[in-house]
């Protein structure tokens, strides 16, 4: 069964329908028809490198249009694809690469990591079908039940998790999305967050696409060229992290460029304040919604509506087809405003975590996901975040592990004990500081073991602040202020 949503399907005996702009980046505009022949193209150019139906093709790119293209090419192949955070150090790069079983790496340029796989640079893209003999393509065979994304999310678990989600996982999620928000043909979204998220691509890509909606994609952010891009391009909707409402928040309530064709914006409320998202809606005239969403949920739960009621500090009631419950440590269902574990089910949940068959049975039991998180669920069903199970640092809309950012300091052989916690930090939401206690003979420095972190980590990982400590148990005093941050996947549908 054809999975319906391959940008061609959207072109029906209209000519206007085809000469309509649906992808745009920071450089380049396609409508449907160019769009629809660069992922033959492309689909062409990775059936001569070998990718076949159930390979895995990995995708290494920043928010442009080829990133995009690569998704459905390796699809229209019926390929997975697993997103690879572009700023990943090589090590990074080449686990995942190596542990989803990618074919194929796609990439920037031969400096980019690559696992020692074949790879195609931007520049070497197909753009056009090759006219070589016995180059055609086959017709697309692609199932809801085919895998599609292999996205890896840490959060509190140490090394990253693959986690598995099909077509139909997305189908029903951009579905179930685009229904609550109420996208139509008239929206267009603008993506700002990464485009590698999981997140990004079911909410800022796959959910316009399937209601016909277009997408534009931007590289880089800051406050007042984002205002001028709304200007100028009139996207509808965006979604963004603390870190970015915060900026919005600061900009002057006048002289701002036109910014009414927003209707609206997604948010968290867990991690943004009441005063950012009252200035944030006065000064670009729109509503903030929010929403909640867990990786192994396909990113979407629940999330306010744009056009009724919304409730403060809550993350609005299930999506249609979700099936949320809060329950006690037993696993009993908990009545309406008390607090206990969120399970949610319905067709979003995961297929599994990727060569990990005793931590998907852990996760998935009787078809209901253990999120991690906690909550509770007001009389009308709205969904209220409280405090985590798990410890995580959520920076920027970034879940980081402190068991990973530990070992990594933990490498350097004059370390005898490290503890990395979050420090709750007005832009960032939190960011991570470590706390090392040294060996008796030790000659390393703070700075010398920030240097370490740079050379093993993003920079999103590497601690803003390293303190030489002669105890631990000293270092933990500031975990329980950094707790009441909020949930490690909460609002912002961090991966």
């Amino acid at each position: 069964m054809h999975c319906g949503y391959f940008p061609w399907d959207h072109l029906g005996p209209d000519p206007k329908q085809a000469e309509q702009v649906v992808l745009r980046d920071d450089h380049q505009t396609l409508a449907a028809a160019g769009f629809a022949e660069r992922v033959d193209a492309f689909a062409g150019q990775l059936q001569e490198a070998g990718v076949r139906h159930g390979d895995v093709v990995a995708v290494m790119l920043p928010n442009r249009i080829e990133l995009v293209v690569a998704l459905f090419a390796a699809w229209r192949l019926g390929a997975a694809v697993t997103p690879v955070n572009p700023t990943f150090t090589p090590r990074e790069a080449d686990h995942q690469i190596n542990n989803a079983g990618a074919t194929v790496v796609v990439n920037l340029d031969a400096l980019a990591p690559d696992a020692g796989k074949p790879t195609i640079h931007v520049a070497q893209m197909a753009t056009r079908a090759p006219e070589a003999p016995g180059a055609e393509l086959p017709a697309p065979v692609t199932s809801m039940d085919d895998l599609a994304l292999v996205a890896y999310t840490t959060g509190s678990f140490g090394e990253p998790r693959g986690v598995m989600l099909s077509h139909g996982n997305l189908v029903a999620a951009a579905t179930q999305l685009g229904e609550r928000l109420a996208i139509s043909p008239e929206d267009h979204s603008l993506l700002i967050l990464p485009a590698f998220h999981s997140k990004s691509i079911v909410v800022n890509v796959l959910t316009p696409m399937l209601a016909g909606a277009a997408v534009s994609l931007s590289e880089s952010f800051d406050p007042e060229s984002f205002v001028e891009l709304v200007a100028d391009i009139r996207p509808t909707y965006f979604s963004a992290v603390p870190t970015v409402f915060s900026l919005l928040a600061s900009l002057p309530a006048e002289s701002l460029p036109d910014t009414s064709s927003l209707r609206f914006a997604i948010g968290g409320s867990a991690l943004v304040s009441q005063e950012v998202r009252v200035r944030v809606e006065e000064r670009l005239g729109l509503m903030m919604v929010d929403g909640y969403g867990v990786t192994e949920n396909t990113c979407v739960a629940a999330c306010n509506p744009a056009d009724r009621l919304r409730k403060t500090g809550s993350v609005g009631p299930g999506l249609p087809g979700q099936r949320l419950r809060i329950v006690d440590n037993h696993g009993n269902d908990l009545p309406a405003g008390e607090e206990g574990a969120i399970l949610m089910a319905g067709p979003t949940v995961m297929q599994g975590y990727r060569a990990m068959p005793a931590e998907t049975a852990a996760a998935v039991v009787d078809g209901w996901l253990r999120t991690g998180d906690r909550g509770r669920l007001d009389e009308d069903g709205y969904l209220i975040l409280v405090e985590p199970d798990r410890e995580s640092i959520l920076c920027s809309g970034e879940n980081l592990c402190p068991t990973e950012i530990e070992k990594t300091l933990r490498e350097v052989h004059d370390v005898f004990e490290v503890a990395v916690t979050g420090r709750p930090d007005p832009v960032h939401g939190q960011v991570p500081v470590a706390f090392v206690a040294l060996k008796p003979t030790a000659t390393v420095t703070s700075d010398s073991l920030l240097a370490h972190c740079r050379s093993r980590l993003p920079q999103v990982k590497v601690p803003v602040e390293i303190t030489v400590v002669e105890d631990l148990p000293a270092a933990r005093s500031g975990e329980d202020d950094a707790k009441v941050i909020g949930s490690p996947k909460a609002g912002a549908w961090a991966t």
